[in-house]
């Protein structure tokens, strides 16, 4: 019984945002393709395996399959014509000379909207396809097991407007009973991959129910994920669920603690309060402080066990950035315009939204947090540095991070932690696949793989900030402040999607919501302005 309140405490603690289901999205009226014969010509190759660019090349897919990659010359000289793959009667071309391609980003971490928040599926499937997101892992199914499976069904036939999606179960979701035997949680196990979900979310459970659902999903082929949440991460932390099985960690929680040498929990104030947000998180930055300093034996051994274990560190660094710097993510210029008026209220300071923790936050938190996420970057950085594998997630929708616009974010903070641009998008684009089981058919530009495609005007290796929504600002020779214009396509199963128009429709769903309600943006304690 005392997992069923463990998952229960934690459910509950979100509130309506699980298991209530959103909108799902409408039939796909967006998008061109596929093609019998498609070809990008004279593209910038940026692939996702740590090579460096090369181009100019052309690549030929066929419906949704890479078929060739022709170089087909030199920068800065004219293309023979006669080099180039001949585009056959029906075919479609794009001319990308000057632009870049790399491979559809993987966003390990995505929830699908939720009800609380007032996100919708197609909002919140346009806001990922904009940025670049082809592949998406649902951690928790939030609509259910069913809403979430149909929308991949449709998903994988070009029937609506998003992203590939995987659907990794919450444990215990749907269970007729509290899971409170090893033979339970076996059960459910079972249970749960006959119904065709690809993965299960966990949050920490006792050991024995730990260990006994992790084993039997090994054993059927399924991937994992588990956020150890604090209610069970003192007797089950990342190291215990790496031996069991579990494929990949998310966030942070329950390293710090496999990193303890001077005491078992953490160091809790006497009167904190888990279901209290701001004991919650305020703690939560003062975690890694107390773990063996990075480079200590105890340190190396953890790390190395992991990496020997083939485990996966999804650490969503941007989901917690508020935390070091309030006013940074309150003020981010993509809320205006793209920021649902329900998804606003929601991040406000509150007792009971979770990730509303903003009850008097204060120079010290942020100071504390700072100094976290130097030691947890030193961490992701170096297990990068051995060989370990780190991927992006972006935990969206809640603490004032917007889906797509937070992914970016999480790009940037990878390389904010050390990490070679390079190393960044192979994060992003192979290192989930991986992850996902699926390099095989996703995560670098191969022949034989999905067309799964980010199609950028500048180079984000020199800049990041150009695969933003809102572009990037830079100041011209004749002194004019511009802004690039963000991804021009994202093309997902050989369908080219035009990134800027599925962010007008985006800001036009929020324009809609806000004139219906008379709603106007305010920062906190801002009170409306009387007629």
């Amino acid at each position: 019984m005392k997992h069923c309140f463990t998952i229960l405490s934690y459910f509950l603690l979100l509130g309506p945002t699980l298991w209530a289901q959103v909108e799902t999205a409408p039939d796909r009226y967006r998008g061109d393709g596929p093609h019998q014969q498609l070809i990008i010509r004279g593209i910038t190759l940026i692939n996702g395996d740590g090579s460096p660019p090369r181009g100019p090349v052309d690549i030929v897919v066929e419906e949704n399959i890479i078929k060739n990659i022709v170089n087909v010359g030199y920068p800065g000289v004219p293309i023979k014509e006669k080099s180039r793959p001949v585009l056959q009667a029906g075919g479609k071309e794009l001319d990308c000379e000057g632009m870049y391609l790399m491979p559809g980003l993987v966003d390990m971490h995505g929830h699908i909207g939720g009800l609380s928040q007032g996100a919708d599926a197609e909002y919140v499937f346009k806001l990922w396809l904009s940025h670049g997101i082809t592949t998406v892992r649902d951690p928790a199914c939030g609509n259910s097991l069913d809403w979430v499976l149909d929308q991949k069904k449709r998903s994988a036939k070009n029937e609506i407007t998003a992203p590939r999606i995987l659907a990794y179960t919450a444990f215990g979701q749907g269970a007729s009973a509290p899971i409170s035997t090893s033979e339970l949680a076996r059960e459910w196990v079972r249970e749960n991959a006959k119904k065709g979900a690809d993965g299960i979310k966990f949050f920490g459970a006792e050991p024995e129910i730990m260990s006994a659902a992790l084993n039997e999903n090994k054993k059927l082929g399924l991937r994992s994920a588990c956020h150890h949440a604090q209610l069970s991460v003192a007797r089950w932390n990342v190291l215990h669920s790496a031996r069991a099985g579990l494929t990949s960690m998310e966030h942070w929680y329950g390293l710090p603690e496999a990193l303890f040498t001077n005491r078992r929990v953490q160091d809790y104030p006497l009167d904190y309060n888990y279901n209290n947000e701001q004991h919650r998180f305020g703690q939560a930055g003062r975690l890694w402080k107390q773990a063996a300093k990075p480079y200590s034996e105890h340190w190396n051994n953890v790390m190395e066990e992991l990496i020997e274990l083939d485990f996966t560190l999804d650490p969503t660094l941007n989901i917690y950035e508020a935390s070091r710097d309030l006013m940074r993510a309150r003020r981010a210029e993509w809320h205006e315009d793209y920021t649902m008026p329900k998804l606003w209220r929601f991040y406000q300071p509150s007792k009971i939204s979770h990730g509303s923790y903003w009850h008097y936050w204060s120079t010290e938190d942020e100071v504390e947090w700072k100094k976290n996420y130097q030691l947890w970057m030193t961490f992701l950085n170096e297990y990068k540095n051995r060989g370990g594998r780190v991927t992006a997630g972006s935990d969206s929708g809640f603490i004032f991070q917007l889906y797509g616009f937070a992914y970016i974010r999480e790009l940037e903070l990878l390389r904010e932690a050390g990490f070679h641009p390079l190393e960044v998008i192979q994060s992003a684009t192979l290192n989930g696949a991986e992850a996902l089981g699926m390099a095989d058919k996703i995560g670098s530009i191969q022949v034989g793989k999905y067309a799964d495609f980010v199609i950028v005007e500048e180079n984000p290796l020199q800049n990041l900030k150009v695969l933003y929504g809102t572009g990037a600002i830079k100041l011209t020779d004749d002194n004019e402040v511009v802004r690039t214009k963000g991804i021009k396509y994202t093309i997902k199963d050989g369908v080219i999607f035009d990134a800027e128009q599925l962010l007008a429709d985006v800001k036009k769903l929020v324009d809609d919501a806000k004139a219906e309600e008379g709603f106007e943006l305010l920062q906190p304690g801002i009170q409306p302005k009387k007629p």
